[in-house]
């Protein structure tokens, strides 16, 4: 009885380890960005299975990290929190890099935060970042990712 015990833990130790690893081998891309004399550390999302992804099932973000969504061109753009767990703003990101407006978003909801004009990016922070940091609408995030 114990053998098989033991091999089950065996097993299960190796599924999780392998789990691990291929949640380690889909991270995303980062890159550093700026917001005036700010430094952000951000995860970058530019495929479609990435920006679904999102921060999903995160339990922690730490204080100058985000994830920054690139929609690889402007777009009307709406964001929600499904299976997200902790409370985040969304930075809404034009072209130029100029931020168009800010949202709050509560975890695990569905609710809609939208751009309020078309935008290229949405930079996601820990709720109340960009308000502690005096950052608003027509501010300016520098180091975004630009690809074709």
């Amino acid at each position: 009885m114990q053998s098989i015990f033991t091999r089950f833990i065996a097993l299960s130790a190796i599924v999780l380890s392998s789990t691990s690893f291929s949640y380690a081998q889909a991270k995303s891309a980062n890159v550093q960005l700026s917001a005036g004399i700010y430094v952000i550390h951000a995860e970058v999302a530019a495929t479609d299975a990435e920006r679904q992804q999102g921060l999903m099932m995160r339990t922690k973000l730490a204080s100058n990290e985000g994830m920054v969504f690139d929609f690889g061109a402007p777009a009307g753009v709406c964001m929600w929190m499904k299976n997200t767990l902790i409370p985040l703003s969304v930075a809404f990101i034009d072209t130029e890099g100029k931020i168009v407006n800010i949202e709050d978003m509560q975890p695990e909801t569905t609710d809609s935060h939208c751009a309020k004009k078309v935008v290229r990016y949405a930079l996601e922070m820990n709720q109340g970042w960009f308000k502690q940091k005096n950052i608003k609408s027509g501010s300016k995030i520098e180091g975004l990712p630009l690809r074709p």
